[in-house]
């Protein structure tokens, strides 16, 4: 897989994943020297190459001089996720029908600067993590659990089974500033046209929802699960 732009970049070599090889621009400037310091000292082959061969091999456009190949992203199992919570309880996201790789990006983002635990996505009708998701969460893909699932349903149930308790992000539901959210929470967000699906919503011990205060109705996916992962967040600091 490949992983492009230079805070993507810098980010893999923190995470310890192998990586084949980077290619980078000749006589490295700022940002790229730091990055090459970093690849020689983890023992990573670097290759340079002219700014037109890198045109040529990203698939984004916006490479800004270098290309990580690594290994396909591994996702985790959902226990891995479970197993990893903190004295302040578990922290879950899971994603129903986030077909959009940006909103993926940007949601798997704002988990783990969230402190979450893990991101949950279903193994159809959702985008996976590939080298644009990676790149549009700034590499934080590289640094959370991410878990592939068959059914989400069966997700949440797992969780509600092992103490968890699960809140759909819909806009007909109690106001999440008069929630509880300590412990261990799950927040479901879904697609911008369908929403959180209806068995899923059902499933859930409750749906939250945020004031939408202006005449636009609706808020995108990532932000509208940004300002909720920071009330859980806001009610930890609480206790």
């Amino acid at each position: 897989m490949k992983t492009e732009g230079r805070n993507a970049v810098l980010e893999l070599l923190k995470s310890g994943r192998q990586i084949e090889k980077i290619l980078m621009e000749k006589n490295p400037q700022g940002s790229l020297s730091r990055i090459f310091a970093e690849a020689r000292r983890a023992g990573v082959r670097v290759q340079f190459a002219d700014s037109k061969a890198l045109d040529r091999l990203s698939e984004t456009g916006r490479h800004q001089g270098v290309i990580a190949f690594a290994a396909d992203y591994e996702y985790c199992d959902l226990e891995d996720i479970i197993d990893a919570k903190g004295e302040a309880g578990g922290f879950v996201i899971l994603c129903d029908g986030i077909e959009d790789v940006h909103n993926l990006g940007a949601i798997i983002r704002v988990a783990e600067c969230a402190g979450a635990d893990g991101v949950v996505i279903p193994s159809v009708k959702s985008a996976s993590v590939t080298e644009t998701v990676v790149r549009i969460s700034a590499g934080a893909a590289n640094h959370i659990k991410v878990a592939k699932v068959p059914s989400l349903n069966a997700a949440v149930e797992k969780l509600k089974n092992s103490g968890y308790w699960l809140y759909a992000l819909e806009a007909d539901g109690q106001s999440i500033y008069s929630a509880d959210l300590s412990g261990n929470v799950g927040l479901v967000i879904g697609g911008e046209d369908s929403g959180v699906k209806r068995l899923t919503r059902e499933k859930c011990d409750g749906v939250l929802s945020l004031p939408l205060l202006g005449k636009v109705n609706s808020l995108n996916a990532s932000v509208a699960l940004g300002i909720a992962a920071y009330e859980v967040v806001r009610c930890r600091l609480k206790h």
